[in-house]
């Protein structure tokens, strides 16, 4: 329902601001119930007026045209409530407003604080996200490159597997490489717990990782664990059949959630808008042997997404048996169904089409906002001056991109002045692989 007001209040203005990012929020009462829980008027009107990209405490005063002492204590004070995160980025502090999901409204539930109601800011999600339909199908069913992707369920994975799995593939990777590992409460299952309908998955499980940990970890939202205890928390979400959910990007991962099908918001719309992929696939989809199938249903319980299902096996001497059917459309590729099936009736393959990961967080986002329409917003952040610095490095993601999506982009931004600086860039792009592949002393010597 959308929510009108002749006069913009602070909260507007940040719904605003929120709907600049690829992952917005669409406006309705509740949302509005939602942010006044989280923030304060004056906090919605300042935190609507900061940049998209990280920005600096001094960036900051400007905007709000207050001292840098103070801009500095509001941040802080934002970003100990996990509204804002705070990074150590080249020796200096910077500050990021995280969208609202994957971001602050996970971290409101990721700890049991006293200075909110927890319960009916979890009655307010509830409505918002499971109720309401609007959030869900904007967060998960817009465009082609999506939040999150689904890691491979490890111990069905033998050593003369046939399966390539890659190191990014797998949720053990992130942790062995990740600079901070955090772990915080299931915003899910905490949410449901506050409505009754939580499930007995484990609750402490939330993991965070690198840039966001760290910053989750210093204001006690999430608590620092190393390497070890962190693949035994993950050992015990395989051992409760939990699907590994993450960041869909291969380098710099910042979360891994450990998802049960009956309160993962993310896996209750692969079920709602399985057709539209809300999430991305594995590279692997389920091999079934009919003729060793028992029909005992094991894998159907399983799978998260209700890709399996029984069927009659049309078998005249048993007309009552049953075997398993797969439906590859909306199947994951998480391979929980492998890992229950007691005769090993269930093995991988490869899927026939490779599924792209993004890079990392910066490319994700440039190809999530050329696909929503919001790549303007990155670009000409305050409708002001350009950090040419900036836009430099946007448009190396643009230039990376298929001839198609480079094409989109520069419709987007309607923007004659871009069309010839995305020829001026590519040109000098162009000219200096051309050097270096002729003689790369000479672009080190800066002749």
């Amino acid at each position: 329902m959308a929510h009108h007001h002749t006069l913009k209040s602070g909260y507007h203005e940040l719904v605003e601001r929120l709907n600049r990012f690829p992952q917005g929020a669409p406006p309705s009462d509740l949302l509005h119930g939602i942010l006044r829980m989280l923030f304060s008027e004056e906090e919605a009107k300042l935190v609507s007026l900061l940049p998209i990209k990280p920005f600096t405490a001094e960036r900051a005063a400007k905007l709000w045209r207050i001292s840098g002492r103070k801009a500095e204590d509001i941040l802080q004070g934002l970003a100990v409530r996990g509204i804002l995160l705070d990074i150590e980025e080249n020796g200096r502090q910077v500050y990021v407003l995280p969208p609202p999901m994957a971001g602050f409204f996970e971290f409101s539930l990721m700890w049991l604080r006293g200075d909110l109601d927890q319960k009916v800011l979890s009655e307010l999600f509830y409505q918002y996200l499971n109720v309401e339909e609007d959030f869900i199908k904007a967060l998960f069913s817009s465009g082609e490159t999506q939040l999150g992707r689904i890691f491979i369920h490890e111990p069905i994975l033998s050593n003369d597997s046939a399966l390539q799995v890659l190191d990014f593939e797998r949720a053990s990777h992130v942790i062995k490489t990740a600079s901070h590992i955090g772990i915080g409460i299931c915003y899910c299952r905490h949410k449901m717990s506050h409505l009754g309908r939580a499930c007995k998955a484990p609750m402490e499980i939330c993991m965070t990782f690198n840039h966001a940990a760290a910053s989750l970890i210093k204001h006690g939202i999430a608590r620092p664990v190393a390497v070890s205890e962190c693949l035994g928390l993950l050992e015990k979400a395989h051992e409760n059949h939990l699907v590994q959910f993450g960041e869909n990007v291969r380098e710099g991962v910042n979360f891994i959630c450990n998802c049960c099908g009956c309160c993962c918001e993310a896996l209750i719309a692969a079920r709602r808008f399985g057709f539209s992929r809300p999430v991305h696939t594995t590279n692997f989809v389920p091999e079934l042997n009919d003729g060793d199938c028992t029909g005992c249903g094991r894998c159907v319980a399983a799978c998260p997404v209700e890709a399996m299902t029984l069927v009659s096996a049309n078998d005249p001497r048993k007309p009552k048996r049953k075997i398993a059917r797969l439906n590859e459309e909306i199947c994951l590729g998480c391979g929980l169904c492998a890992a229950v099936c007691r005769t090993n009736n269930i093995s991988l393959k490869t899927r026939p089409e490779r599924v792209i990961t993004p890079v990392n967080s910066a490319h994700r986002l440039v190809l999530m906002a050329i696909e929503r329409g919001k790549l303007q917003n990155f670009i000409f952040e305050n409708q002001a001056l350009l950090s040419h610095r900036a836009m430099a490095a946007i448009l190396s993601v643009i230039l990376r991109l298929p001839p198609v999506k480079q094409a989109l982009a520069g419709r987007q931004l309607k923007s004659k002045y871009l069309e010839h600086l995305m020829v001026w860039y590519t040109k000098r792009y162009e000219t200096n692989a051309r050097q270096e592949r002729a003689a790369p002393e000479n672009l080190l010597t800066g002749s």
